[in-house]
């Protein structure tokens, strides 16, 4: 949900719950304050990152792109550590060097340090896509959950506190936690 939609749900909500109408009809107005008497939503929240997080399946899906991550990383920082290490001698032999095996030296190092950080980047984005592929299906499985829980509380919205800009909330309309809890009971396994 982008920032505009959430402020323009927020003045809607705002505009329903406590708006005074000043208009010079006194009629319409107590129409309008009936209606808005009547109309009262009834609103619950969630942390859907902390719900992703403390479900067995988000802690599974985190341990493995842990995994995978330090394997990465410890390639990365084994060929940094080989490429300063080129660097290093580099400097050192770059007097003795002449003007044609210098140059090549350098060119094979910089050669290197380019195909480093397109490696670092390619890492970056498959740790990133993996991250998707492994927590895509759980989100849908929360939001499924969500979108059940609420309409059997009676919950006309359900708000994200982490998308949604939430101030404050009742503890008692957080779902979070009743939500990792049933999305663990059906997800045993």
């Amino acid at each position: 949900m982008t920032l505009l939609k959430n402020i323009s749900l927020f003045i809607a909500l705002a505009a329903t719950s406590s708006l005074t109408v000043y208009a010079a009809d006194p009629a319409p107005v107590a129409a309008a304050q009936a209606t808005s008497t009547q109309a009262t939503a009834k609103i619950a929240t969630i942390d859907m990152q902390k719900a992703l997080q403390s479900v067995d399946a988000g802690k599974k899906a985190k341990s493995q792109l842990e995994k995978e991550f330090n394997t990465k990383k410890k390639m990365l920082d084994d060929e940094q550590t080989a490429i300063k290490k080129l660097t290093e001698e580099f400097k050192k032999q770059s007097m003795v060097l002449n003007d044609e095996a210098r140059m090549k030296k350098q060119s094979e190092i910089q050669e290197r340090m380019g195909k480093f950080q397109e490696q670092m980047m390619r890492s970056q984005t498959e740790i990133q896509q993996k991250e998707g592929t492994l927590t895509a299906p759980i989100v849908q499985s929360l939001k499924d959950l969500v979108k059940e829980m609420a309409a059997k509380k009676g919950y006309q919205l359900v708000l994200d506190k982490n998308e949604a800009m939430v101030i404050f909330s009742q503890e008692k309309d957080d779902l979070t936690e009743e939500v990792v809890k049933t999305y663990n009971s059906k997800h045993k396994g």
